[in-house]
């Protein structure tokens, strides 16, 4: 299964408020119709600080994040060549500015449980170190870095997305200078305050220190999940 992820800002003009209530209320049940669709999450943000980490952060200033999910890239590309995707991306240029659409790899290092209750969820852009190429950073993104993050106190959640394509707009490909995001992180914790913690123990020394050889940015996002399907 694959993933793709929409980094979205409101039109120009338009309060958060009108932006997140179109996206969930009229956008969210367009893009639900969408043939071979598995699942669509919309993650509002809500807090745009580099919380409880001390590393460089990208110029990154979005709204939301969506993350539609499909059984292989072919089933993708048929649903944005239908006619359901019409009106979605009619509505989308309704309510949405500046968009960049990445195309990722899922790896679940740690699963959410179903019955682990409300969690607040942290969402990370990732840019690979200068120098480095796509393999060699997944290679440490999803081996020792991968193990470091999962021995966090009290993380209930936590997916690694290596991106494979990307694109500006909703039909335009994009080089890697125009979009240089390598990975998304998903993080879940039931607090924000299991986050600062989780990021002042020893296991965070370890992945932080291990983040300096292979990142050169990270931005974080605390996000606002709405499970559409």
């Amino acid at each position: 299964m694959i993933v793709r992820m929409g980094l979205l800002t409101r039109k120009q003009g338009s309060s958060s408020e009108d932006f997140r209530s179109h996206w969930r209320n009229v956008h969210g049940p367009l893009a639900a119709r969408l043939p071979g669709l598995k699942r669509y999450h919309q993650n509002h943000v809500v807090d745009s600080r580099q919380l409880a980490i001390d590393h460089a952060r990208g110029n990154w200033a979005i709204d939301g994040i969506s993350e539609l999910w499909f059984d292989s890239i072919d089933d993708m590309h048929r649903a944005i060549s239908s006619d359901a995707y019409l009106d979605v991306a009619r509505d989308h240029e309704r309510f949405v500015g500046q968009t960049g659409l990445i195309t990722a790899e899922q790896n679940i290092v740690v699963p959410v449980g179903s019955a682990a209750g409300p969690l607040v969820k942290r969402m990370s852009i990732l840019t690979r170190k200068p120098g480095l190429t796509p393999a060699q950073f997944k290679a440490e993104w999803w081996g020792f870095h991968a193990e470091a993050v999962k021995a966090f106190p009290n993380l209930m959640g936590y997916t690694q997305n290596f991106v494979t394509e990307r694109s500006i707009g909703l039909g335009k490909s994009a080089s890697y200078e125009a979009l240089p995001i390598d990975g998304m992180v998903e993080l879940w914790f039931r607090s924000v305050g299991d986050i600062e913690a989780a990021f002042r123990s020893p296991a965070a020394n370890v992945s932080q220190t291990h983040a300096l050889s292979f990142i050169a940015e990270i931005t974080t996002f605390l996000v606002e999940a709405h499970k559409v399907i």
